[in-house]
């Protein structure tokens, strides 16, 4: 298992002028370290998160290698382009969002992030 720290400062607590702040708030979003999926199989990858899924959209990003960053999607609403091949589903109970991907292909090989995005 992969463990990202999101760290983020709270406006109210930022001091721009002085570029120091008194707390931080630190989430937690754990994935697999690596999946490996053979071409024209499904791709299932789950992210745990230690928020609550009522309060904050979760992202699936992805980055091949040697390119910049895909947006693939916000929360179940996948970007239009990959409607076909992705889709989310969200676990309130287990705190768990799982992306799902169907006859992945060389071309889908990359480095996928979760993340939680900001109010």
């Amino acid at each position: 298992m992969s463990n990202t720290l999101l760290c983020y400062l709270p406006n109210s607590v930022y001091d721009k002028s002085k570029l120091a702040c008194d707390s931080v708030k630190c989430e937690q979003l754990t994935q697999p370290a690596s999946v490996t999926v053979q071409p024209g199989q499904r791709l299932t990858i789950t992210c745990q998160v230690s928020y609550s899924l009522g309060s904050y959209y979760t992202a699936w990003i992805r980055q091949p290698a040697g390119k910049g960053l895909e947006w693939i999607s916000s929360d179940t609403r996948i970007r239009d382009s990959l409607k076909n091949k992705f889709s989310v589903t969200l676990d309130s109970s287990s705190n768990t969002v799982t992306l799902n991907g169907q006859n992945v292909q060389p071309e889908d090989s990359a480095v996928y992030y979760c993340a939680r995005q900001t109010q």
